[in-house]
């Protein structure tokens, strides 16, 4: 738990750059209402498409691969499991439909941890769901078929206390609101990979209590965009970034930014492309019109211009203006001034 002992990562230096990524990522999620309530056909497409891509990802960055028509079939559960690879495609699948369907039910904990790995080999032979027996270390195939050792992680050991440690200081840190939440989660997920708690499977735990803890938080981007492809495309990035971070992680003076940096990365690409398909498969005639609508009905009573750009980012100047026009007329807003400056109030009920 290096990044939570005496509130280190709290202490990290930051830059503009990561408080604008920070920023922007919550401006991301405070649109998220707005596409699931316009849009819920289209989000449902995307919804299974990414469960596929992020079966299929998380496993084949492991090295596990099933070919596509045997895959699409075990993700719908349409076929049982044949040979190890598609028994452990299958169980990563059960878990990670369990935290789509039900992640705000789990606190994490320890306990959960060892069940969820439990479930991920429950179609297999093999043991799991126990802490690691042996140490273990993260060994790089050079490009001359050497093995150079990358890191060692923690002792087996130290594992389970370091676990319990882990989970009590990262729920504490969320519960009293003392840090940004995407950082701490970015810290919790670097921990645990420096901890490797695991003989195998902590890279899919890894991202497995990702999307969970970033559910918990209300990002939930990766339920529509799979997160797991996101990180397969920018793979080198990923294991440079952890590089990076895990230097000097057992001493406890580890630079966490790079790793937050590449985190906030991949979320925010998620976002991007989340709104860009929504954009691209609601093409009929008036859907951005109606999406400006149905952010005017979520801002406050009052609100400006920019207020609506931030809120519908995508959306022409435009068709922002002729919404307010069309509204105006119906009598539903007024304006409070002119110009583009002008700040705008929603007339009777809220849901006009």
């Amino acid at each position: 738990m290096k990044s939570f002992e005496h509130n280190y990562f709290q202490h990290q230096a930051i830059s503009q750059q990561l408080l604008m990524s920070v920023r922007a990522l919550g401006e991301y999620r405070g649109r998220q209402g707005l596409f699931r309530d316009q849009f819920p056909e289209v989000l449902e497409t995307l919804k299974k498409v990414a469960m596929v891509q992020s079966v299929e990802s998380s496993n084949r960055i492991e090295g596990i691969t099933v070919v596509p028509e045997r895959l699409d079939a075990i993700v719908a559960k349409k076929t049982k499991p044949k040979g190890h690879s598609e028994q452990e495609v299958a169980g990563y699948r059960d878990v990670l439909a369990e935290i789509h369907t039900s992640a705000r039910r789990y606190k994490l904990s320890p306990d959960l941890i060892l069940r969820w790995h439990k479930d991920m080999y429950k179609y297999t032979p093999e043991e799991a769901g126990i802490w690691k027996k042996e140490d273990n270390a993260i060994i790089e195939l050079m490009p001359d078929e050497t093995r150079k050792l990358r890191f060692r992680p923690l002792a087996a050991a130290a594992t389970p206390n370091t676990m319990e440690q882990l989970c009590l200081a990262y729920n504490d840190c969320i519960s009293q609101g003392t840090a940004e939440p995407l950082l701490a989660i970015a810290s919790f997920v670097l921990d645990f990979e420096c901890v490797h708690p695991f003989k195998d499977g902590n890279g899919r735990m890894g991202r497995l209590l990702t999307l969970l803890l970033l559910y918990h938080a209300g990002y939930e981007v990766g339920r529509f965009i799979s997160l797991e492809r996101v990180i397969e495309e920018s793979k080198e990035t990923f294991y440079e970034a952890l590089l990076q971070s895990s230097q000097r992680w057992h001493e406890g003076e580890h630079d966490l930014v790079p790793w937050w940096n590449y985190f906030l990365g991949i979320l925010t690409a998620a976002y991007k492309e989340f709104e860009d398909r929504v954009g691209t498969l609601t093409t009929a005639r008036g859907a951005k019109r109606e999406m400006v609508i149905g952010a005017i009905r979520r801002l406050p009573e009052e609100f400006s211009f920019a207020d609506l750009q931030r809120v519908c980012a995508g959306v022409s100047f435009a068709t922002l203006k002729r919404a307010l026009q069309d509204l105006k007329k119906q009598k539903k807003i007024v304006p409070l001034g002119k110009g583009r400056d002008a700040r705008w109030k929603r007339i009777g009920s809220s849901n006009h």
